[in-house]
């Protein structure tokens, strides 16, 4: 059976604990698009991991880990990445790279840096970690496939046709150093030898692993407000974010994936710049970043402090909705019982008219939150194992949201750690 794990918000929803979890009962977990661009903490019996291309079941001895065709692979992060867990006392992992991924070259990365650079103020908050620049260069066909490593002479005559393009925006756009095509050459034949142990044609493995019934577990990175398509635009991601696209970065049919976990934050966050409407500031967003998620909200790959606000049910439902959600993970639910009362924004104000769907970006920039305010539960509920158990505004709280996103809520996590979820009956 395969499952999807994805964020129905801006990312940073606690993706990687679910999937860590979920890891448990899964004989794969698949990377399918993004990159190092951003990451998932865990927290377990071996400490706190900040991932950035590895999946999140890699703790697991019995996991093989596959790193699918449509993620960004940065070589080099991804070698240092399993010898960091290995070296803090983790099992080395089981990992299979695609031999179809596609390469993120040191190149990107500066390419990245200067745009935003000339972009100045009218930047777009980029991680600058190469993300644009590479998948710009894998629909331009000029990109760096794992199996193009594998035939030395075309390859040659590849880098010397894409750096020619590369140096002449170098000089001219960017006024900024050339590059030498040897040098870019050498450097593929050094990730060659890298890569050249983990990597398979991971599809067919994935066909004969889903032919013999094995688990399997798509791990997205981001949210659905993040998506290209469907996330607010100009401010998202350059790659597709949502569940659907699972079956084309892992490549596999779209329909083996039947169950797609949307999980969600019981409050909202977002890193990077884009509109949110149920955003606050000044001392309440402090004291929320301060108390919120394992340390305070910071992004796992920035650290940038993140942007905070309340439960946004306009755009949580229609990320369930893109997602094509199945049920939720409430996550970080146990960081909200110092407040009185808890706003949950039910709805947008447009030009003096209240919508309950989300719109498009356009018109998201002149929407005003319209709020319904629930009474707060004032008490610590870390360490409750049972539903039944939580404080009736607590529940009452979640059951608001339920209502409001149209799917069932089946996991809460009420701490960081892997055991510190709750599953609600449905």
């Amino acid at each position: 059976m395969v499952k999807a794990v994805v964020g129905a918000n801006w990312g940073d929803e606690g993706k990687g604990k679910i999937t860590d979890m979920l890891g448990q009962e899964s004989d794969i977990i698949v990377r399918y698009q993004g990159g190092s661009n951003a990451g998932h903490t865990i927290i377990n019996n071996y400490g706190k991991f900040a991932l950035h291309l590895l999946p999140s079941g890699v703790f697991y001895k019995h996991t093989t880990n596959i790193i699918g065709n449509g993620v960004a692979l940065n070589i080099p992060y991804l070698i240092n990445e399993i010898k960091s867990i290995v070296e803090k006392g983790a099992p080395t992992p089981k990992i299979l790279v695609s031999d179809r991924a596609q390469i993120m070259m040191p190149y990107h990365i500066l390419f990245d840096q200067y745009e935003e650079e000339r972009l100045g103020g009218k930047s777009f908050g980029s991680t600058k970690s190469g993300i644009a620049p590479f998948y710009s260069d894998k629909y331009s066909k000029i990109g760096f496939q794992i199996s193009e490593l594998y035939d030395e002479e075309v390859l040659k005559e590849k880098v010397c046709r894409v750096v020619e393009m590369k140096n002449i925006i170098l000089e001219h756009m960017y006024h900024k150093p050339t590059l030498n095509p040897e040098e870019i050459y050498q450097l593929l034949l050094e990730y060659k030898r890298q890569v050249d142990p983990y990597v398979c044609d991971t599809a067919l493995y994935l066909h004969n692993a889903i032919k013999s019934g094995k688990n399997i577990l798509l791990e997205g990175q981001l949210g659905a407000l993040k998506d290209t398509d469907f996330g607010i635009y100009p401010m998202v991601t350059s790659s597709s974010t949502l569940a659907g696209y699972g079956a084309i970065g892992a490549g596999i049919p779209a329909y083996e994936i039947k169950d797609i976990i949307a999980v969600a934050k019981a409050y909202s966050s977002a890193v990077g710049a884009g509109e949110f409407v149920s955003e606050i500031f000044g001392e309440e967003a402090d004291e929320l970043r301060r108390r919120g998620g394992d340390g305070g909200e910071f992004g796992a790959t920035t650290g940038r402090p993140r942007r905070m606000g309340w439960f946004d049910a306009v755009a949580t439902r229609y990320g369930c909705r893109m997602q094509g959600a199945t049920e939720v993970a409430l996550t970080v639910l146990d960081v909200l019982g110092y407040l009185d009362e808890l706003p949950i924004c039910v709805g947008y104000k447009i030009d003096g008219e209240v919508i309950k769907d989300f719109p498009t970006t356009v018109k998201l920039a002149k929407a005003k939150p319209v709020y319904e305010v629930l009474p707060g539960w004032k008490q610590e509920i870390r360490g409750i194992k049972e539903y039944e158990d939580l404080p009736e505004n607590c529940r009452k709280y979640i059951e608001f949201i339920e209502k409001e996103i149209q799917v069932p809520i089946t996991m809460i996590s009420n701490g960081p750690g892997r055991d510190e979820i709750i599953k609600k009956p449905r």
